[in-house]
């Protein structure tokens, strides 16, 4: 029964909505960054980081401070840019989405958040920006 209201309900929206033409702004490829740009990210809590320009990537830790530049993939949705790649055997998906995002361990204010999810490690999240987008604050990361 709760199947079928449910159903119900879906066909009566998508109904009521299918002569109304799309929001511009849901349908356009996000563009806040542009595609030669090189995008700067960081995390903390584990300590990650790198960045990407074009096709290349490069990502850090703690462990591996020169970092590993590796092939990805840019991907851009309408709200945001994925680059996806895969670094010593394991799938790499990095997402960027414009917000004001903190580090958490400075005074610094980022224009984008950063989420991480690599292989089967749980999400990482961390903050992005550009040099048309800085990050505002007096810390250099």
């Amino acid at each position: 029964m709760r199947s079928s209201l449910l159903l119900l309900v879906c066909t009566v929206l998508s109904a009521c909505t299918a002569g109304t033409a799309p929001d511009a702004r849901q349908t356009e490829a996000f563009s806040a960054i542009g595609a030669g740009e090189t995008v700067r990210f960081v995390g903390t809590e584990p300590f990650w980081g790198g960045e990407v320009t074009g096709t290349r990537l490069t990502y850090s830790t703690p462990e591996n401070g020169d970092g590993t530049t590796f092939a990805v993939e840019r991907f851009a949705g309408n709200n945001g840019l994925s680059f996806s790649g895969e670094l010593e055997g394991q799938s790499f998906d990095l997402m960027i989405t414009p917000g004001n995002c903190s580090d958490g361990m400075s005074d610094r204010t980022f224009p984008f958040v950063a989420s991480l999810k690599l292989g089967d490690q749980g999400t990482l999240s961390g903050c992005a920006w550009t040099e048309a987008r800085p990050y505002q604050g007096s810390e250099t990361p």
